[in-house]
């Protein structure tokens, strides 16, 4: 039998981010996801979890400066530093709140760079021993 996570980024949208684990909960969902948790301070969205019996099954690194067209930094070139940052940010995250899976967002590579210089691998690499 599937199984299902709410969205809280898509679902629930009429109530504040906060304010949607509960929701999820009434509607008989057992799992949530959402894309980026970075504005809520870990420990009230683990309170969320514990409150409504919820498990946290995945969210994303953050994305970058999504107004400049950045969906993720692992994967362009020149932005290690700030690929490896987010991911640690991310792992903390995912630790805090009991969460088995994060996405990493690799990002839109420019035009005429190269792709193999992209930082993803080295930044997985830099981490595989968590």
């Amino acid at each position: 039998m599937p199984k299902f996570a709410a969205n809280l980024s898509m679902l629930f949208t009429e109530l504040p981010f906060l304010e949607r684990f509960a929701a999820a909960a009434r509607a008989g969902f057992e799992a949530v996801e959402f894309l980026f948790p970075y504005k809520y301070a870990a420990g009230e969205i683990r309170q969320r979890l514990q409150e409504n019996q919820l498990q946290l099954v995945l969210f994303n690194t953050p994305p970058g400066d999504v107004n400049a067209g950045e969906w993720g930094l692992a994967a362009i070139p020149g932005r290690s530093a700030e690929a490896r940052r987010d991911i640690e940010l991310a792992l903390e995250y995912a630790c805090q709140l009991g969460c088995p899976q994060v996405h990493i967002m690799a990002g839109v590579v420019p035009p005429g760079a190269d792709r193999a210089a992209g930082s993803g691998s080295r930044s997985l690499r830099g981490r595989a021993y968590r």
